[in-house]
């Protein structure tokens, strides 16, 4: 049987592609369990610093398989508990890129979402189309699209299942940046190996910054961003990245 997930390792780079082709890549249990399994070992792999998440070049992965959900009631559904499978996606603590081409709609959407940058090429159409079917995202699909791109083009989406073609998307910022069709993954992989050389201390207190600091008020943002500024000082790495610039020689990050 062909594994929904494969990893493919190059160098401190891991990229998780979706492989589900034949269904579009629509996340069924056995896929969501593929994507925590897959998730789960690279974040414990020390020589995987960056982590990309792609899918095929026609479909970034189309949502919930509904097969799942149709006959369920809320006490059932309630009982997959489907947020285990994305807590290891949403609470990696390493740099994690989606690479999207075609369409990544709902949880699809919602995956893609999770990611810390997100590159999409011209074919990217972005959806949360669940009223569609009677119900609506669960996976962060409204949170994260309101925080996105606001409440007017996030109610468009959510309320009437209009999708984002990539370039509309990378206007309002839900895009990090849009490449030329089939070069999402590509892309992708140049900023994950740039990313992969910097002191990996830092990113992590970046990551964790972001993530902490975005529904704090702004005060308690620019203190949490202040006191992990100062913890920085105390690494090995600060050092040898600032003498690095100062001898105009490239350094040698030890994570440390």
């Amino acid at each position: 049987m062909t594994s929904p997930v494969l990893i493919e390792r190059e160098g401190a780079v891991a990229t998780l592609r979706l492989n589900r082709a034949e269904k579009r890549n629509a996340l069924d249990l056995g896929m969501r369990a593929a994507i925590a399994a897959a998730m789960a070992e690279l974040e414990h792999d020390s020589s995987i610093a960056v982590i990309i998440i792609t899918g095929g070049d026609q479909v970034f992965a189309a949502g919930a398989d509904l097969n799942l959900l149709v006959d369920k009631g809320a006490q059932e559904v309630a009982e997959l508990d489907l947020g285990q499978y994305w807590a290891p996606v949403a609470k990696t603590q390493k740099p994690l890129i989606a690479a999207v081409s075609g369409f990544a709609l709902g949880a699809g959407c919602e995956l893609a979402m999770m990611c810390d940058m997100l590159i999409a090429d011209s074919s990217a159409r972005f959806g949360q189309p669940e009223v569609r079917v009677g119900i609506m995202p669960g996976a962060g699909g409204t949170q994260r699209l309101l925080r996105a791109v606001g409440k007017p083009v996030a109610s468009l989406m959510l309320m009437a299942g209009e999708l984002l073609s990539a370039e509309r998307a990378s206007r309002l910022g839900l895009v990090s940046e849009l490449v030329e069709e089939g070069t999402a993954l590509e892309r992708a992989k140049v900023l994950a190996q740039a990313v992969a050389g910097m002191p990996p201390k830092a990113l992590r207190a970046i990551k964790r910054v972001l993530a902490l600091g975005a529904d704090q008020p702004l005060e308690a943002a620019l203190a949490l961003e202040n006191r992990e500024f100062l913890l920085l000082f105390d690494t090995q790495d600060k050092t040898e990245g600032m003498r690095a610039f100062l001898d105009k020689r490239t350094p040698n990050y030890i994570g440390r």
